[in-house]
């Protein structure tokens, strides 16, 4: 009986727990529940701004204010800290109420205000969000629905919907619109407004321009697919047509060396290496750059047509990229021997790079890569290891899963960047862009180069996969700000979706900077063409070109197009149409050649003058010892105007001048300079190098230090504009792009200093200033039509400005620095540069070039002030 008694207590026990469960957990549910959801005595009022003038992506802005009754239970809690329990439950019980957490992508400038008074409590909430795609848009209380030629606006809460709201307002941009409703208070060209409304009277139809519907259709369109394709085939077509024209250029060399060429005749011929071996180096290499570009062609397309979207399977995608990035390691043969015929320190009959040291580089680099792919395609047959299908997907949501689907995705983006790096030694070695004590590790030491180069890229690729799962990180937070406890599933799930399109995603981001290898390569042909003959084992100069031949113009030009000028396009908001850019770009500088050419000082003083006053080194030094007597005679007959001569005449001074004239004129042969040319203009044509490749050298470090501030600026412009500062942090790809702007920028400056310098001899003007503006001009000229494009899609075309402004300021102050390297060897005798310069430009030159700088930097002043305003 006892027990019996015990057994019957106990069961109530458990049947009071149970209660008290079942009741605490419906207390907590109906907490967690906001019915009913409209505070009864609340006011509100309502304000949409759709922004989309001079703005390549529309921006739609909700602000709202609502005022509830301190009777309602939630109220006191709006006023509690943003991180307390009973602040986010009431939040979202205002404002979204049972809507299914993260349905809203909204971004917020700050969290929302609230101020409390003695009846009632005031939350101001704002929030904004972008039309990109045919998709409905979700902004505050707001709903936009791009679709065809017209967009429909309707005011839509989930909360507040059964009350009427004291004022609502649209302002429409200026746009067409349609009140469907009928029941506006009032309205004008560019707003409409409702009072004592309900929610469902507010209905508008607004008819966007053809310029905002354009980009939201093409968004999803194949078209924008093919334009980005088109730049792939432009890019390889060029660097083809630039291998087959320097091969036959070389074949030509090698005929016209055949034949004997003429005494006398040598300094019109380019400074190359003319030996059989130099020739052979080039057209191995023009192989080299034709395998590439049919490699870069066809992997681009692929990636850009085939597989556009990952919309195939996790295990379908390894399959596919793993295997082709281990491809494209393979086919770049880092191994492949260097272009020097003996190693340093070895006998003349003792091979540099013999058989087995190539095996053994070969090895190192083929057994870590089948290593990798190994690793990342053995998650498939051991998917049941990892709790996988056989897929790998659609969804998982165990963490040994999701680590499965990383080694996969990491796996695939090492194997890429291994090949994009093992091209980029390939051309540098290649090309001789490289110091020797650069390549002799690798020749020296292969195990510790790769091991070396190896952890790199896995910590490239680690650090690509953290900066998408912070990206992803940030966005849960903001469109889960409001839930108190995170949905472990549905949170596990959308980690899962981050992994299985990683490797997709980062891929396309890695490959679609691999035209910067295009630019190594032609960097690296124009580089061997113009090395000079070996001697004695030093490299020597004979006689000094006047400026670059025929297919070197082509690959400066090249260059320049593709680090420079396709830069209009994207600040045009046409990023689809790269492959046209590229293409005027290299019109425009070519155009500006032909016509420039002809003006500049070299030309005009004739050939003849070339070859007989700057053909050898010790000419060119006579040249700038007849410059700087131009300088003191200059000089000396400022300070006779001012009454302070020094027992020197005028008579004197004028024939010392003359002299120098007539030393111009005695080298032409009989035709007869300019009489506004004089032997300071002519020195500075020539610049502080013998060799055009030593000027672009030169003035390429000069540019790339003068532009660090330039590329600051527009990094900083980028992350002030709010739609670029979201593509920054709330995209998986957002924070390597921007690291990846940061070096393209700086390339930038660097290759258009380097065309000025190389460019030097052949551009016009008795200042190098003017060189300056010259070159600028090639890349505005594309940049007019790309103005033009602008004004007629209606966006900013303020950037564009911005950035020429900012290349005229580099180039300029690259040039002044060229102009005072010129003279470097008198920078002894003068206490600062400053004196230097003000020695070569003289006092009247000088205050002009400091008025045209400053002119140039007020320009990007305001300019850049205005682009921060709006």
């Amino acid at each position: 009986m006892a027990m019996a008694r015990w057994w019957r207590l106990l069961s109530l026990l458990v049947l009071v727990a149970s209660a008290w469960a079942c009741g605490t957990a419906h207390a907590q549910e109906t907490m967690g529940d906001c019915t009913p959801n409209a505070p009864k005595g609340s006011t509100v009022t309502a304000t949409l701004r759709l922004e989309q003038h001079k703005r390549s992506v529309p921006r739609v802005t909700s602000d709202m204010t609502v005022r509830v009754p301190k009777q309602w239970p939630l109220a006191k809690h709006l006023t509690f800290g943003e991180r307390s329990k009973q602040y986010r439950q009431a939040m979202r019980c205002l404002l979204l109420g049972n809507e299914t957490p993260g349905a809203r992508t909204e971004w917020r400038p700050h969290d929302p205000v609230v101020t409390a008074t003695d009846k009632s409590v005031e939350v101001h909430y704002v929030a904004y969000n972008w039309i990109t795609r045919e998709k409905p848009v979700l902004v505050g209380p707001w709903q936009v629905i791009p679709a065809g030629r017209t967009w429909m606006i309707y005011l839509w809460p989930p909360t507040l919907r059964n009350i009427r709201w004291d004022e609502i307002e649209a302002d429409l941009g200026g746009l067409d619109f349609n009140d469907l409703t009928g029941r506006a208070s009032s309205s004008t060209e560019t707003h409409v407004m409702w009072k004592e409304k309900k929610p469902e009277d507010v209905q508008v139809q607004v008819d966007p321009p053809w310029q905002r519907r354009l980009p939201v259709t093409l968004e999803e369109s194949p078209w924008i697919t093919a334009g980005i394709a088109s730049w792939w085939v432009c890019a390889s077509i060029l660097i083809a047509v630039a291998a087959i024209r320097v091969k036959r250029a070389e074949a030509a060399a090698a005929r016209q060396t055949a034949r004997q060429p003429p005494e006398g005749r040598v300094g019109r011929q380019p400074a190359v290496g003319v030996s059989d071996t130099d020739r052979g180096r080039v057209t191995r290499f023009t192989h080299t750059l034709l395998e590439w570009a049919g490699l870069s062609a066809g992997v681009a397309l692929a990636l850009l047509l085939f597989v556009q979207e990952p919309d195939f399977s996790p295990a379908t995608g390894a399959l596919l990229y793993i295997p082709a990035g281990l491809a494209l390691l393979l086919a770049a043969r880092p191994w492949s021997p260097g272009p020097s015929p003996t190693a340093p320190g070895a006998l003349p009959d003792e091979p540099a790079r013999p058989g087995d040291i190539r095996r053994r580089q070969a090895r190192l680099v083929v057994a870590p890569a089948c290593a990798v792919a190994g690793i990342g395609l053995l998650v498939i047959p051991a998917h049941d290891v990892f709790g996988l299908p056989w897929s790998l997907g659609p969804v998982t949501t165990t963490a040994l899963g999701r680590t499965g689907l990383a080694l996969s995705g990491l796996a695939t983006v090492w194997l890429w960047l291994a090949a994009m790096v093992a091209w980029a030694w390939r051309f540098a070695r290649e090309g001789e862009l490289l110091r020797e004590r650069w390549t002799r590790p690798w020749d020296e030491a292969p195990a510790q180069c790769v091991t070396i180069v190896g952890c790199l890229l896995a910590n490239v690729a680690m650090a690509l996969l953290a900066c998408a799962w912070w990206s992803h990180r940030r966005r849960w937070a903001r469109i889960h700000w409001l839930v108190d406890q995170q949905p472990t599933a549905r949170y596990n799930a959308y980690l899962t979706d981050l992994f299985e399109r990683f490797s997709y995603t980062d891929l396309r981001c890695t490959f679609a900077y691999s035209w910067v290898l295009t630019g190594v390569a032609l960097l690296a042909l124009l580089r061997l063409r113009n090395m000079p003959p070996r001697a004695e084992g030093r490299r020597r100069y004979g006689r000094f070109p006047l400026g670059p031949s025929k297919p070197d113009i082509l690959l400066i030009v090249s260059l320049f197009a593709f680090f420079v000028g396709v830069r209009a396009a994207k600040f045009a908001g046409a990023s689809g149409l790269y492959g046209i850019w590229l293409g005027l770009n290299i019109l425009a500088l070519y155009f500006v050649l032909a016509l420039g050419r002809r003006w500049s000082v070299l030309s005009q003083l004739g050939e003849q003058f070339c070859m007989a006053r700057l053909g050898t080194e010790q000419h060119q030094n006579e040249l700038r010892e007849k410059a700087h007597q131009y300088r003191n005679a200059n000089h000396q007959m400022h300070l006779l105007d001012r009454g302070n001569a020094d027992g020197v005449t005028f008579e004197q001074l004028k024939g010392n001048l003359h002299q120098l004239h007539q030393w111009l004129v005695s080298a032409c042969e009989g035709n007869d300079p300019p009489e506004h040319i004089s032997v300071l203009d002519a020195s500075l044509a020539w610049g502080p190098e013998g060799h055009w490749w030593s000027n672009g050298v030169r003035a390429g470090r000069l540019a790339f230090w003068f532009g660090t501030p330039a590329t600051a600026l527009l990094l900083y412009y980028q992350t002030w504009d709010p739609y670029a500062r979201q593509e920054i942090l709330d995209t998986p790809i957002g924070l390597p792009e921007f690291a990846a702007n940061l070096i393209l920028y700086q390339l930038a400056w660097a290759v258009a200093g380097f065309s000025l310098g190389a460019l030097w001899r052949l551009l016009p003007g008795h200042r190098s200033q003017a060189r300056a503006w010259i070159l600028t001009a090639a890349y505005g000229l594309p940049t007019v039509l790309a103005a033009a494009l602008v004004r007629i899609m209606d966006t900013d075309h303020r950037q564009l400005l911005l950035y020429a402004a900012l290349l005229l300021v580099v180039l300029t102050l690259t040039s002044i620095w060229m102009d005072m390297a010129t003279f470097r060897e008198e920078r002894q005798y003068w206490p600062s540069r400053f004196a230097l310069l003000l020695s070569v430009y003289q006092m009247r030159g000088l205050s002009g070039q400091i008025t045209w700088i400053l002119a140039q930097v007020a320009a990007v002043v305001t300019i850049f002030t205005s682009l921060t305003r709006r």
